[in-house]
């Protein structure tokens, strides 16, 4: 089964001229590809962030849904034995109080898939500006007005990869090494969103119906075209189709067997919001290390 592996490490910082190879664009249309290739590197290196920043909003989003998800849980399951002092005289009062709590998970669970649902999108977009760093010469170096294009099907007839031949669009690194380190970035991210979903599986599962029919699996599509979503985001295996699982610690991921439990005691239930709370697979310090490192060599502040 398809399962997700850690992240590459960060280029060294070098520079890479000596790696260049010889860029088929004359060195008249060459001179005018830096200037847009670094204004296109600014806008997705400034896209990244966002969506970066977007990231962690979401997941704050998530975990306070699941925290209030849970207390909800806790209190309906322990109202039966809870003592009520003044209260207990009141007519149907634990029934309302189980009805009102009941209703309150169920708000929960559709606040926090909205959360789950947003970062799949957020991780999605990642991966699309990840792929948007490269600058192409469009058209023809006769023409009296050259055009450049971020979109590879608009190259022109030099067999232009894009890259300026390697050379280093602003000091030190060339196109390859920016995504290089957005591909380090987002593969982070990707890794998260598979235990992130994982969670919102334990937590949409408590108190869930026990019944066969209605029983969450891995294999359970959460939302609509989630599946499709996961597909953008190379996160689901045609083979199996299902989900690609998280890496477990022995390489090994019997996802597929795995039930999840709509009565999984307290102390469970504080190790999944801690797990979420931590973003385990995603190394902040790597992330303040990339941005910083780029935006140095633009020029620029990328927070």
């Amino acid at each position: 089964m398809e399962t997700l592996d850690s992240a590459p490490s960060t280029p060294a910082r070098t520079t890479d001229s000596e790696h260049q190879t010889p860029s088929p664009l004359p060195p008249s249309v060459l001179r005018l590809w830096r200037p847009q290739a670094q204004r296109n590197l600014r806008n997705q290196w400034s896209q990244l962030a966002s969506l970066k920043n977007r990231w962690f909003s979401a997941s704050s989003a998530g975990r306070s849904h699941a925290t209030a998800l849970v207390n909800s849980h806790l209190s309906q399951r322990y109202m039966p034995d809870m003592k009520l002092g003044v209260l207990s005289d009141m007519p149907g009062i634990r029934k309302r109080a189980c009805l009102k709590l009941f209703k309150r998970q169920e708000l929960r669970r559709s606040k926090l898939l909205l959360c789950y649902k947003d970062m799949v999108g957020i991780v999605s977009d990642m991966i699309n500006v990840s792929r948007s760093m490269k600058c192409f010469f469009k058209g023809s170096s006769s023409s009296p007005l050259l055009q450049f294009s971020y979109n590879s099907a608009d190259q022109s007839d030099f067999g232009d990869a894009g890259d300026g031949g390697g050379i280093p669009v602003f000091t030190f690194y060339s196109i390859t090494s920016h995504e290089k380190f957005a591909v380090e970035l987002v593969q982070m991210f990707r890794l998260e969103l598979c235990l992130k979903r994982l969670l919102v599986l334990e937590f949409m599962s408590i108190g869930y119906d026990t019944s066969e029919v209605k029983q969450l699996h891995w294999s359970t599509q959460l939302y609509d075209d989630e599946f499709k979503d996961l597909t953008d985001c190379n996160l689901y295996c045609e083979v199996t189709h299902e989900p690609v699982p998280p890496s477990f610690r022995d390489g090994k991921s019997d996802i597929a067997s795995l039930r999840f439990d709509n009565q999984p005691n307290p102390e469970i239930l504080q190790v999944y919001l801690t797990t979420w709370l931590a973003e385990a697979n995603v190394d902040t310090l790597k992330v303040n290390e990339i941005f910083t490192v780029v935006g140095e060599e633009m020029h620029v502040s990328i927070v």
